[in-house]
């Protein structure tokens, strides 16, 4: 049995802004991500849903990290159905697109030699990582319109099939898709049918762009939870500038002895069970995540300093 603990993004603004958890003068990429590792086996990878990874940056995370550190890393927004700004998009992509005054474009404007292009070049990015031993799985985590009908079903059936090789992992954003007891079986049988994993998520309840909590498996080695928070003051809030705005979320120890008896239930079901805190508000997850390491009684990589 393998529980990893980690967090969602080494480099968060409001992280680095407070100065609780990075040593004085820790200010580059390399120091950053050294100390990081130096604290946790696991992290998630962020950057890689707002642009292309790149092969170099992922060899560089291979270099300065300890051989048995582990990524997982999310997929792209537009392959997961979201808004993706023209900027974000390599320029030689964004040349083959229509001319428009609109700033943002979805999947379905992509020719598909210009689509297909750019799951080449996602692929290219994070194979050194795969390559290494050290990629867990690719994160796709879908938009929140994107529901249980047939066209949300092709677009995850579309994602398997780009990345044949790699063990992704599915994260849904709306109810339809655990809507009652039916509804779930139909959804984990899908999952289990492609072969991906479920994700196991924590979230505030009730809304439309939420999901139940789904203490099930659906690959036959890996797990993977996410711990969202439980704020709903801020959930959906206007005019974020940045993920910590939603995600501002402090669990308390009795909350956090409550995740772990579920944690170890996953545990008993595959050799590998990944668990993310996405709490992202100054060191909100680092707190938190060493806190459940405490509960799980999973060592920390070196002495608390």
């Amino acid at each position: 049995m393998s529980i990893l603990v980690g967090t969602a993004s080494w480099t968060d603004k409001t992280l680095i802004d407070s100065k609780k958890f990075y040593p004085k003068g820790c200010t580059t990429a390399e120091a950053r991500l050294r100390f990081f590792a130096s604290h946790f086996s696991f992290v998630e990878v962020d950057s890689s849903y707002y642009a292309l990874p790149s092969a170099g940056n992922s060899k560089l995370w291979v270099e300065r990290t300890p051989n048995d550190f582990v990524f997982n890393i999310k997929s792209f927004r537009l392959f997961t159905g979201h808004q993706t700004p023209r900027i974000a998009l390599p320029k030689d992509i964004e040349a083959t697109l229509p001319k428009s005054a609109k700033k943002n474009v979805y999947i379905r404007d992509f020719p598909r030699d210009a689509l297909d292009e750019l799951w080449r070049r996602y692929a290219e990015g994070i194979r050194p990582l795969k390559d290494a031993g050290k990629l867990g799985a690719v994160h796709f985590q879908f938009a929140p319109w994107v529901t249980s009908a047939p066209e949300g079903r092709q677009l995850v059936q579309e994602c398997v099939g780009r990345l044949p090789d790699f063990t992704l992992a599915v994260e849904f954003r709306n109810k339809s898709w655990f809507d009652g007891d039916v509804r779930t079986d139909e959804t984990l049988t899908f999952e289990r049918q492609l072969g991906v994993v479920n994700v196991t998520v924590d979230e505030p309840q009730g809304m439309s762009n939420t999901i139940p909590a789904i203490w099930d498996t659906t690959h036959p080695t890996l797990a993977l939870v996410r711990l969202h928070g439980r704020n709903h003051e801020t959930w959906n809030i206007k005019g974020a500038t940045a993920a910590s705005d939603r995600f501002n979320y402090d669990y308390t120890e009795e909350e956090l002895v409550g995740l772990a008896a579920d944690i170890y239930k996953l545990a008993a079901k595959v050799p590998t069970v990944h668990v993310v805190f996405n709490n992202n508000f100054e060191d909100q997850g680092i707190r938190n995540a060493r806190s459940l390491m405490k509960v799980l009684k999973i060592p920390f990589p070196q002495a608390e300093s």
